[in-house]
């Protein structure tokens, strides 16, 4: 028998969802037509489609509204309602998804270091999985927005491993690992993170200061970001970037919210709700720019 839960929306209303797991709408969602089992092949190839279809994205937090880190919760919003959603949202979602397919799964957690001055000490806000399947063990991770993982990365040191797009290589930092992405010819730091277990009570903690806390950037400016075979979309406030492999970016500002709007439907496709909170929000952010 299926169990079924309540999962509010955001103006009130409640939807009965499945808490079982619907790997054929997640697939669909996806665009994966491919086989089903536990190899590295399928590994390889779910999680390309996954970063490709699923966009990074912070809405619900950027509007005022909760984020839900239950698997029914996780398949309405991303799978359902053509959402995307952060790190937490989109690799609790995926590690299921491997689960259910065979492949052994460990959730870990990170402290984010991009653009962190050397020295300062972050929490641990960020979550990405390992994968064990073999020796060595794979990292994946599809919630890290603009650089996100669009391939699989063994759990090896100082060794630089391809991706489908920027070339990524693991540190050995003391009692764990720092992840690192090669931008214009140089290493920048990503993450650092060792091997200790996570449960979802530990990630709901960190979510709920990430999506509520007054000083959280979650719900201060609006970021998306999605990956595409030659490029990656960013956005950052009413700023569009586009980065391409061959080094070429190109920016443009967002003057209205129907611009953002578009943009947020055709370069992320993100089904973006027809909420006029999203307006006010807008409005809120361009008073500030």
């Amino acid at each position: 028998m299926t169990n079924t839960t309540n999962v509010t929306q955001p103006n009130g209303t409640q939807i009965s969802a499945s808490t079982a797991l619907d790997l054929d709408a997640y697939f669909q969602r996806i665009g994966y037509a491919g086989r089903r089992t536990a190899s590295l092949d399928t590994l390889k190839a779910i999680v390309r489609h996954h970063t490709e279809a699923i966009p990074f994205e912070n809405l619900n937090p950027f509007l005022r509204w909760p984020v839900y880190l239950d698997l029914a919760s996780l398949q309405q919003k991303l799978v359902r309602d053509g959402r995307g959603g952060y790190c937490f949202e989109q690799n609790l979602l995926l590690g299921q998804v491997l689960q259910a397919l065979g492949f052994q799964v460990t959730n870990l957690a990170a402290r984010v270091i991009w653009n962190v001055p050397e020295g300062v000490i972050t929490p641990r806000s960020h979550m990405l999985l390992r994968i064990d399947l073999g020796d060595p063990p794979y990292i994946v991770d599809a919630g890290f927005g603009g650089l996100v993982l669009t391939g699989v990365l063994r759990l090896e040191t100082g060794v630089e491993q391809a991706t489908p797009h920027e070339p990524f290589r693991l540190i050995a930092r003391d009692e764990g690992f720092i992840m690192q992405a090669r931008l214009r010819e140089a290493w920048q730091p990503l993450y650092r993170f060792d091997l200790q277990p996570q449960l979802l009570p530990d990630y709901e903690v960190t979510n709920w200061y990430l999506s509520n806390h007054p000083t959280s950037h979650f719900i201060h400016g609006l970021m998306a970001a999605r990956p595409e075979a030659d490029r990656r979309y960013a956005l950052r406030n009413n700023e569009l970037a586009v980065h391409y492999l061959d080094g070429r970016t190109e920016r443009r500002l967002l003057i209205d919210a129907a611009e953002l709007r578009a943009v947020l439907e055709e370069q992320f496709r993100i089904a973006v709700p027809a909420a006029p909170e999203l307006d006010v929000a807008w409005q809120r952010l361009m008073a500030r720019a």
